[in-house]
């Protein structure tokens, strides 16, 4: 992202997306209707693609987080282990990876029976073998995704 002001409503954006325009507007020195058609045009060329509630998980019933690293069963099996859980909610990330595993999951649910439950559904669906690492404390998470500038 080359232009310093689109970087800026970027940067606002990222930081809340429940920021008005006028706070965007003081922010990055433009009008507040310069800022509006800025923000669609970014939105149109795919630079924001959405804006979303970031939720406490324990208030949703889901305080146990986990690492998933899951590896096919056959080598020579397809690889659509993302289509074949993506019905499986209790997963909110997806990630291919270099490394031994093929996927690293990244799942959020009510207890660790609930956790052997979906580790199971897992293994059944997508004909893999796990490896599971339970998160004890979460330090910080869903940071804002600022845009790179320069050689960042």
């Amino acid at each position: 992202m080359d232009d310093p002001v689109d970087f800026g409503i970027v940067r606002e954006v990222s930081r809340d997306a429940r920021a008005t325009l006028a706070d965007i507007s003081k922010a990055v020195g433009l009008s507040v209707s310069a800022v509006q058609a800025r923000l669609r045009r970014l939105e149109a060329r795919g630079v924001i693609v959405g804006y979303r509630a970031v939720l406490d998980p324990e208030a949703v019933g889901r305080p146990l987080s986990a690492f998933i690293e899951i590896t096919p069963l056959d080598p020579a099996q397809p690889d659509n282990a993302p289509e074949l859980l993506e019905h499986l909610t209790a997963i909110e990330a997806c990630h291919s990876i270099a490394g031994a595993a093929s996927y690293m999951l990244f799942v959020r649910v009510a207890s660790p029976r609930a956790l052997e439950s979906l580790i199971r559904d897992i293994r059944l669906a997508a004909s893999v073998s796990t490896r599971t690492t339970v998160v004890l404390q979460t330090f910080y998470e869903n940071r804002p995704t600022a845009p790179a500038q320069g050689g960042d």
